[in-house]
């Protein structure tokens, strides 16, 4: 037995390893011998004409992070359009390696922002496991949506299928996921996401959970950069993963073939929060003009990637080596093959038996104006972030043991880390709508076991879940 738990020790030793390797190397590439982050100013963005004076700043001249995966339009578009030049910033784009080095840039001061996963913001504030504590802040939401889980293809050999197919049916879906990993040996049960303790691993044990299936006894959960996922499943290193897209797209049979998307995320909640605009509180502190302009130019490129006119402009754009370099080598193959369908809203869940699994939405990448299928508050737009969802976060940090307990003060903390009232504020300033609220309750058909969410009891929300950590053990009388 102990041989057993060693040797599954070192093969995830080795594929951490592996990813700390080829994460190295990426940096290396970009930071050291050749920097492939956006460089200069386009001739479009020339021709902007400033509404803030660059002087009038506190500090005009920041490096701003991203990563390369879609929701890295808004920053591409920011900078080929001008905007950051428009509110007056010189902005030094820096491509990340991985969502670790994302946050952890801004922790240690290399970066002045960068996005971060939705979760990385709150569990910084809690110090939830595999978090660092520190004072990270966000204002505004990049994205929501734009992601999915992968599966391999030996699951759908197994008789897995995408979620869609079990028309909602959990028990069905559970009974086939529970056999699917009781017929494999310890080192093929792992599942694979971009951070710990964060919206993506808590979406996986979520479903798991959901399913009927504890993701704490019948699989691993491993950290591995975008990039790095598709050629992990390949050799084996593991037999899922949840990540934004282009990532899940590149799996697809037609591209990789290595597997197929078993969910989006939005399917697991509806309108959830994907990545958040993270700054440190120091930032927002020192530079409060800066900080501002930062926003603006955010919001305004957020904007620009929600129109439907704009987003085949968008998805050709980020294939660009500067930002995901997912670009088709097929000759004649459109540019946007990888990164269209969550951008287009034409998207493919793939598959091993020829038949089409494209699904047309409105909502599979949401930058700023929310679908009508989704509920939405007077005024709301999704750069809006809602403080309770950081309550909500920090339910599942406490539901898989990231944390001890859940926190007494947990409204002071969303307070400080969602700052809401530092966007209502800059949003009035462009003459946006925000909504009064920072709270909301959100309904049971929001979530993929339609069980709804109340941030006025967060404690009895965590409580009505079954499947969780240090959940009290139930005897019976035989």
């Amino acid at each position: 037995m102990g041989n057993t738990d060693n040797n599954n020790w070192n093969r995830r030793d080795f594929i951490l390893g592996m990813g700390a390797t080829t994460a190295g190397l990426a940096l290396s590439s970009c930071a050291i011998s050749g920097d492939r982050s956006a460089k200069g100013l386009t001739e479009e963005a020339l021709a902007i004409k400033p509404v803030v004076r660059s002087q009038d700043l506190e500090k005009p001249d920041i490096t701003v992070g991203y990563v390369p995966v879609n929701d890295c339009a808004p920053f591409a578009i920011a900078w080929k359009k001008g905007l950051f030049r428009k509110y007056g910033l010189n902005v030094k784009l820096n491509r990340e390696a991985s969502w670790a080095t994302s946050r952890d840039g801004l922790i240690f001061g290399r970066l002045d922002a960068s996005p971060v996963v939705s979760g990385a913001v709150t569990n910084a504030r809690i110090g939830a496991e595999g978090a660092r504590h520190a004072p990270l802040c966000a204002a505004m939401t990049i994205h929501r949506h734009g992601n999915a889980m992968t599966m391999n293809k030996a699951m759908w050999d197994f008789g897995l299928r995408p979620w869609y197919e079990y028309n909602g049916d959990l028990e069905a879906f559970g009974k086939q996921f529970r056999a699917y990993f009781d017929s494999q040996p310890p080192e093929r049960k792992v599942w694979a996401v971009v951070l710990s303790s964060a919206i993506y691993e808590y979406f996986v044990r979520y479903v798991s959970a959901a399913a009927g299936v504890d993701p704490l006894k019948e699989f691993r959960v491993i950290i591995v950069p975008p990039p790095q996922m598709v050629t992990n499943v390949r050799i084996g290193a593991m037999q899922a993963y949840m990540v934004a897209e282009p990532w899940n797209t590149r799996a697809i049979k037609g591209n990789e073939g290595v597997g197929f998307t078993f969910a989006q995320g939005k399917e697991v909640w509806h309108g959830h929060p994907d990545r958040l605009l993270g700054v440190m509180e120091s930032f927002i502190k020192n530079y409060p003009k800066t900080y501002r302009s930062l926003v603006k130019a955010m919001i305004e490129a957020c904007q620009y990637c929600s129109k439907p006119e704009n987003r085949q402009e968008v998805a050709e754009l980020i294939t660009d080596r500067s930002f995901t370099g997912a670009k088709p080598k097929k000759p004649g193959a459109p540019i946007a093959k990888f990164t269209g369908p969550a951008i287009l809203g034409n998207y493919n869940y793939g598959g091993f038996d020829g038949k089409d699994r494209t699904i047309k939405a409105a909502d599979t990448t949401i930058f700023y104006d929310i679908p009508d299928n989704i509920p939405k508050q007077p005024g709301e737009h999704s750069t809006f972030l809602w403080r309770s969802r950081s309550v909500w976060l920090m339910t599942q940090a406490a539901r898989w043991g990231q944390i001890k307990e859940f926190p007494k003060n947990a409204d002071k903390l969303a307070q400080q880390g969602w700052r809401t009232d530092l966007y209502r504020e800059i949003a009035a300033e462009m003459g946006i709508d925000s909504p009064k609220d920072d709270y909301k309750v959100e309904s049971p058909e929001v979530f993929i076991d339609k069980k709804g969410f109340d941030p006025s009891d967060p404690v009895g929300y965590l409580n009505s879940f079954e499947i969780r950590a240090n959940a009290p053990t139930r005897f019976y009388m035989s």
